[in-house]
């Protein structure tokens, strides 16, 4: 079986020896990086599938490689847990507003550290097992015929609505922040305002009609999927 492969993106030479040496042990796949944009081409080189990205980069900072790594098409499954010594809630919001699955202040201790890693990759792998219609409440997304039903009824979706429903459902619970739902529901149109995405979300809501909170406003940040009992039909 492959080793799960760990992309370390740290300036501080010390802590990429702990980590290295710490994972390795524990079976990983360990590279490293030591400032943003070298990262970004090692990301690119081995499509790793964890990142373990410092705040505080040369070159480039973590914030930004963050949002390339959500934006990149190759690195869908790629889970990224940010470092940083700056612990405050206003760092955590923004880390989650670009794309972190997960958030670790600095000074932490190795082992939870691992236990968290491992966490991460056990939710990747369980997202890859052929998650092609979600069913909830009432609602069936199919991302393979690309149809979307309320009570048996079919939703009018544009493409871009269909992406932003299958974004938001297949992680119930989870907050996105406005430019990571443009990232994935707009593809290359990286040049659209970050305010177009509340357009989209009105609409979305309108064909929703008595189940439009289920997408609910998370002030400061973006939109999440309500959870509740939310259902995965594997093919």
């Amino acid at each position: 079986m492959a080793k799960p492969k760990v992309l370390l993106i740290e300036d501080e030479r010390s802590l990429i020896d702990i980590l290295t040496y710490n994972l390795e042990k524990e079976g990983f796949e360990v590279t490293s990086a030591s400032d943003g944009q070298d990262g970004l081409r090692r990301a690119q080189a081995m499509t790793p599938d964890l990142v373990i990205l410092d705040l505080m980069l040369p070159v480039i900072d973590g914030l930004e490689v963050c949002r390339q790594l959500r934006s990149d098409p190759k690195l869908p499954n790629c889970r990224i847990l940010m470092l940083t010594a700056r612990a405050e809630e206003v760092d955590e919001i923004v880390g989650f507003n670009m794309g972190a699955d997960d958030y670790v202040a600095k000074p932490f201790k190795v082992k939870p550290l691992i236990h968290r890693i491992k966490a991460l990759l056990r939710r990747s792998q369980a997202g890859e097992q052929s998650r092609d219609v979600i069913v909830t409440r009432g609602i069936e997304i199919d991302r393979i015929n690309h149809t979307a039903r309320l009570n048996g009824e079919e939703l009018h979706l544009t493409p871009t609505e269909f992406r932003l429903l299958w974004t938001l459902a297949r992680s119930p619970g989870r907050p996105f922040g406005r430019n990571e739902l443009m990232d994935r529901c707009r593809g290359e149109d990286a040049n659209a305002l970050e305010r177009t995405i509340d357009v989209h979300v009105r609409s979305l809501r309108q064909k929703l009609g008595a189940l439009a909170d289920i997408v609910e406003t998370v002030r400061g940040v973006g939109y999440r999927f309500r959870a509740e009992n939310s259902e995965v039909i594997a093919e």
